[in-house]
């Protein structure tokens, strides 16, 4: 391990680990590396630390990433783990602790003997063998199982496992998304297939709308694997069949039909086997065009569907207008299997940088009812709106990536992908599904709604171009705006807005701030697992969905409200649903409770830290965000949270770049007298009054200068007469 590595699992800086090599003899020789960049031997660092008193404060997954990188590349060692985390999940903590601590001879016997309990349930894994240099990572393994989930532990192996085989381009479906999809399916699918099933993401959340039967195929070994541990952990009880190899080539499930397909299959892969599948049965659409493999995966979807079946699969816009594709998207027009086109915004899934689109398909019915329209719902306007949740601009700063991608998974260096952008999912969903219901309940009586989704029908698709992007369709305003009712909105949020800017003049007013002296001010700092240690402040944090104990069985239900991490960013009151929690792990919000959202997107500007308020007390804790409870009686909530927000103090506790996610027990807060840190708290929170009220009156500013070109546009509101001009 690095020195760098170091400083991480010790909670210190790089130059505390520097002046420790120097001041102290004992200090582990390195045992490999070069004179400018040693490496050290993990379990003689860690003995080392212990010795010292040093507690670690890594995160469970970063020490299994560590343990991992130590054996080195080529050790295969996901195959072999895979099976170890799925039997480790139905043990209890205080079982796995016990495993953990035997002596290495012991761990290893015991990890090969409870791993050979599941061996047949992951494809193309090898018989379970483990060696002495294993055991480091077994029980680094138990412990991410124990602390962090089986899940978190899946994804951490399947890290590694790509990193080794140099697997670029493939990307984890957020699961806010394969929620979204997995509802549009109709209630009672049970027998559901993704035959691009990458990690499981899109399967898990069939099983958690009631799927029983579950189907998936992944031309990647440790994928297949990963997802089916996931379907072990999220759906036991489900019956799954899960296949290694490339679906278009040598499918899997050549006699299959099922209920519903789910898919996020590959982008732009022109090697998909266009010359040698010409005359594949498959293609009664027409023969997909060499540069469009997402037609083919398309119709590979619909011979696997029942007749009336579904299939919802996520797909790149410029599928929606290629001219190459034209023939083949007007004969899914003509015979009705085309049934709704949905726009996503950009950075709700990767590749960040473009807006995809979800298609849903209906196999047709012989002799079934002739469908007249496709629905069109523009989930991009919600962006556009400034919604509240929308993910924040830096964190397409390094979506480069190109649109010829891989469907699936690839977990990045900072977690799970499943959270990585900052979006309001329930508010992108509640608008979607409210069009899809009222679309498929009385599709000729359907009305449009402006802005938002349109039913367009199918002989106005079929033009020169057949071209089905939403944004084409959806009208933006409605026909029949009332001229009075609009110019009543108008003066109204003049109103608002002049209000709402004398509010924040008052927030700007100087306030007497004074300088500190010559020099900035320089004070003693503890670590937030310092202050713990003390007895000052309790560290919580809410469990992630697919945890040990969650059942998968289904959506939870709440009666409260839930806090979510975007709420925080966005300075909203809680918005949260049951999706967002794990109800075996719900933790309430009290008031002062001081809450850190657990990721950032690198250089985001969003507020990281708040104070909890009457209107957030008793909400539930939702996923990524760390509660700090202050004892009252020796820290102040808002100086705590003053100084826990601050820039330099994240970047220092946190791991990654693109996305960082932040140790709470790093972060270091001054050692001031309580009457100080409350001088400072009020400063703070005065710097919060000031951040709230310029929010408020952007939003203000913006809705009333939409309202106003609206009006004009449409020809409801007439220009001020000013002088020198008249009405007309």
């Amino acid at each position: 391990m690095t020195a760098a590595e170091i400083s991480r699992i010790a909670g210190v800086t790089r130059a505390t680990v520097s002046n420790w090599r120097r001041r102290h003899d004992d200090f582990p020789a390195p045992s490999a590396g070069t004179e400018s960049s040693p490496l050290y031997d993990l379990p003689a660092v860690q003995a080392w630390l212990r010795g010292r008193g040093h507690t670690s404060t890594a995160s469970p997954t970063e020490e299994l990433r560590t343990a991992l990188r130590l054996l080195g590349p080529g050790s295969g060692v996901a195959a072999r783990l895979f099976p170890l985390v799925a039997a480790a999940s139905r043990r209890t903590p205080e079982e796995l602790a016990e495993l953990a601590a035997v002596p290495d001879d012991q761990l290893i016997a015991r990890a090969e003997k409870i791993a050979g309990e599941l061996p047949a349930a992951v494809p193309e894994a090898e018989p379970v063998r483990y060696g002495p240099d294993d055991a480091g990572v077994v029980r680094a393994l138990l412990g991410c199982v124990r602390e962090a989930g089986a899940q978190a532990a899946v994804d951490v192996l399947a890290e590694r496992e790509l990193d080794e085989g140099a697997v670029s381009g493939v990307y984890q479906t957020p699961d806010g998304l394969a929620l979204l999809m997995a509802r549009l399916l109709p209630a009672g699918a049970s027998r559901v297939l993704d035959p691009a099933c990458g990690s499981g993401t899109l399967l898990a959340a069939a099983a958690r709308q009631g799927a029983r039967e579950l189907f998936g195929q992944d031309s990647l070994p440790v994928q297949g694997q990963r997802t089916a541990v996931r379907l072990l952990l999220a759906a036991p009880e489900a019956e799954t069949a899960i296949r290694v190899g490339d679906s278009l080539r040598d499918d899997a499930f050549p006699d299959v039909t099922v209920d519903a397909v789910l898919c996020n299959p590959p982008f732009g892969d022109r090697d998909w086997g266009h010359d040698e599948l010409a005359y594949d049965p498959r293609w009664a659409y027409g023969l997909p065009p060499r540069f469009e493999s997402e037609l083919a995966w398309v119709q590979h979807a619909l011979a696997h569907l029942e007749p009336g079946g579904h299939a919802v699969m996520l797909l790149p816009p410029a599928l929606a207008f290629r001219s190459s594709g034209r023939r083949v998207r007007a004969e899914l027009i003509r015979a009705g299997a085309l049934r709704a086109v949905v726009s996503l915004p950009a950075r709700a899934a990767y590749p960040l940088h473009i807006g995809l689109q979800i298609w849903v398909f209906q196999r047709p019915q012989p002799g079934g009812t002739d469908r007249t329209t496709v629905l069109f719902v523009d989930g991009e306007g919600e962006q556009r709106d400034g919604a509240p949740g929308a993910a924040s601009a830096t964190d397409t700063a390094t979506a480069t990536a190109d649109t010829g991608t891989r469907g699936g998974s690839r977990p990045r260096r900072s977690g799970s992908s499943s959270s990585a952008v900052s979006f309001d999912w329930a508010g992108l969903t509640d608008r979607v599904l409210d069009q899809w219901a009222a679309f498929t309940t009385a599709p000729d009586t359907y009305a449009d709604e402006p802005g938002v989704a349109r039913a367009v029908p199918l002989v106005d698709l079929l033009d020169d171009v057949v071209d089905v992007t939403p944004a084409r369709h959806v009208r933006a305003t409605a026909a029949d705006i009332d001229p009075a009712g609009l110019a009543r909105r108008v003066d109204d949020l003049y109103g608002q807005l002049a209000e709402q800017v004398t509010a924040l003049a008052a927030s700007s007013a100087s306030g007497g701030w004074q300088p500190s002296g010559a020099s900035a001010r320089e004070w003693r700092t503890a670590t937030v697992s310092d202050l713990a240690r003390g007895g000052a402040l309790t560290v919580l944090r809410a469990a992630t969905p697919g945890t040990r104990g969650s059942k998968g069985s289904g959506a939870p239900t709440v009666e409260r409200p839930v806090l979510a991490a975007r709420d925080i960013a966005a300075g909203n009151p809680p918005s949260g649903t049951a999706v967002d929690i794990n109800p075996d792990a719900a933790q309430p919000v009290v008031a002062g409770d001081v809450l850190v959202r657990a990721v950032a997107g690198g250089g985001d500007a969003a507020a990281m830290t708040r104070v909890a308020d009457d209107r957030d007390a008793e909400a539930l804790l939702g996923q990524h965000i760390h509660l700090l409870r202050p004892d009252p009686a020796r820290l102040d909530p808002w100086f705590l949270a003053g100084f826990l927000g601050a820039e330099d103090n994240i970047a220092s506790a946190s791991t990654g770049s693109t996305l960082v996610h932040v140790t709470p027990g790093r972060l270091r807060v001054p050692l001031l007298p309580l009457e100080e840190q409350r001088r400072y708290g009020e400063a703070f929170r005065r710097v919060h009054e000031l951040r709230a009220a310029a929010r408020r009156t952007a939003a203000l500013a913006a809705d009333t200068a939409d309202t106003l070109t609206t009006g004009l546009t449409a020809g409801v509101l007439l220009p001020p007469a000013g002088p020198g001009s008249r009405s007309v």
